[in-house]
C-alpha cells in the first residue's frame, strides 16, 4: 500500500493535501483496495457546505456501497467531475487523479484530527 508523506489521513480514511487554506480530498490506496473496482462516484456540489465527519461523498464498487466523509469543515469549491466518465481513476491514481472535491476550510485546525502517513499506516497495522 502507497501512503504519501505529505498527505494527511482521516480514520475513515480518506486523505487531504493542503494548499494554503484549501484541502484537495480524496480516498487511501487502503480505502480504494477494500471497495474493489468503483463503478460509480456521486460527488458534492460546488457550494455546498461540509463539516468534518459528515458525508460528503458516495462511491460505488463491485462489491459495496460506501459513503465518504468530509476531512475538514468548509466550503466546496471544485469537484472532480473527470470521475463522472472514468469511476476507475479512484483505483488506478487515488493520490492523483482519482481525487474527489477541494474544499476551503472554516476552520483550519481540523487539520490537527488528521493523521501523518506513518501513524495513518502503523493504525491499519
Amino acid at each position: 500500500m502507497n501512503y504519501p508523506d505529505d498527505l494527511r489521513y482521516a480514520a475513515n480514511h480518506e486523505w487531504v493535501r493542503t494548499s494554503g487554506n484549501t484541502v484537495r480530498m480524496g480516498i487511501s490506496d487502503f480505502a480504494q483496495d477494500a471497495l474493489g473496482d468503483v463503478v460509480y462516484v456521486e460527488l458534492p456540489e460546488a457550494g455546498a457546505t461540509v463539516s468534518a465527519g459528515e458525508p460528503i461523498a458516495e462511491v460505488e464498487s463491485t462489491k459495496s456501497t460506501s459513503d465518504v466523509y468530509a476531512p475538514v469543515s468548509g466550503t466546496v469549491v471544485r469537484v472532480n467531475h473527470a470521475l463522472d466518465d472514468a469511476p476507475e481513476l479512484v483505483n488506478t491514481d487515488p493520490y492523483g487523479d482519482g481525487w474527489f472535491a477541494e474544499i476551503e476550510m472554516s476552520d483550519p485546525t481540523d487539520l490537527e484530527a488528521l493523521k501523518d502517513a506513518a501513524t495513518y499506516a502503523a493504525d491499519l497495522g
